[in-house]
């Protein structure tokens, strides 16, 4: 080998050496590390669960443990009761969605549990607005209302077209609880403009666990059929049951749907 080949021979091989720091003299560095491959998130469901929690306002069982699920939902206050403001303020802290809890004529009988300012059927006009007016500016952060109670105010066309023209005045949803299957509630909110949404399912009518984990199955089922859900569930009567279901469900659900506040599927 001829002295020029021979040099051209060592530079290269000088050259691998310095790329790979063993030669002499060279700083004995790492070779380039690839850049780590970027973490791969599970996709974000594209189905959505709203669950709505309704009869706070009253430091009803339960009210703590369903402000400190964490996950979003929306609480359902009712007005003018003694925790109204306070579990409005807590919820809103703690990033829930408040509505109010409007207490609403039913078919059978005038139960106590109707609450103050209720929205009766024998009201004149003038005063079924006052009352909705009053209802909202007791609870602070609402963003809608739906109905406590009212299976027969809410298939009453005077009294649901009301409460639904003060709902668009101050921009906020309407969710019809379905305690009546005859509710007019969709229709006038249509013809109204206001945006609106239904209940498909009670979380604990019957205020078992058993029941509620019942019902969390049901949930599941819909979703296989359809892209969204809104369901109902209380504090009061049921405890801490529900909010206990609900906490352990959680995981198994969020890798079926996204849990989302009622307004987001309000239409």
């Amino acid at each position: 080998m001829n002295r020029h080949k021979t040099k051209t021979v060592i530079l290269q091989t000088m050259s691998l050496l310095l790329l790979w720091g063993l030669c002499p003299g060279a700083a004995w560095a790492e070779p380039a590390a690839f850049p780590a491959a970027p973490e791969v998130m599970p996709p974000v469901p594209a189905k959505k669960l709203a669950i709505v929690i309704d009869d706070l306002g009253n430091g009803m069982a339960g009210t703590e443990d369903i402000i400190e699920l964490p996950i979003p939902l929306t609480v359902a206050i009712m007005p003018f009761l003694s925790t109204t403001k306070r579990d409005a303020e807590w919820a809103h802290a703690k990033g829930k969605a408040v509505i109010v809890h409007l207490p609403m004529e039913p078919l059978r009988g005038m139960s106590r549990s109707l609450g103050p300012g209720a929205i009766t059927t024998n009201l004149s006009d003038e005063e079924i607005r006052r009352r909705v007016e009053a209802a909202i500016d007791e609870v602070p952060f609402a963003e809608g209302v739906n109905n406590h109670m009212g299976s027969k105010a809410t298939s009453d066309e005077r009294v649901m077209r009301i409460v639904l023209e003060v709902c668009k005045e101050r921009g906020l949803i309407f969710l019809d609880s379905k305690t009546n299957y005859f509710s007019v509630t969709g229709k006038i909110a249509r013809e109204l403009g206001v945006k609106y949404v239904e209940n498909e399912l009670f979380l604990d009518d019957v205020a078992s666990a058993a029941h509620v984990q019942k019902q969390v199955g049901e949930i599941k089922k819909r979703l296989q059929k359809q892209e969204t859900c809104v369901v109902i569930g209380h504090v009061g009567r049921p405890g801490k049951k529900t909010p206990q279901v609900l906490r352990e469900a959680i995981p198994e659900l969020e890798r079926q749907t996204r849990f989302v506040t009622v307004r987001e599927l309000a239409r």
